[in-house]
């Protein structure tokens, strides 16, 4: 079972999307001009939106 959870600090998100495009598992979507955690159960903890996030917007926590 996998407990990791992307988070999303809205003050540095820029809606650049880099996450959505990196993301394996598609757990991100923008929705409403904005981009959200649309399926955090799907996250495998990869940190691979971290890296690719230039603001530094998202963090996994487990």
């Amino acid at each position: 079972m996998n407990i990791a959870k992307p988070v999303i600090d809205y003050k540095k998100c820029t809606t650049c999307g880099n996450c959505i495009d990196i993301c394996p598992m598609q757990v991100f979507a923008k929705e409403d001009d904005k981009v959200v955690v649309k399926k955090p159960e799907e996250c495998i903890g990869c940190r691979a939106c971290e890296v690719q996030c230039p603001k530094g917007a998202i963090k996994v926590v487990d």
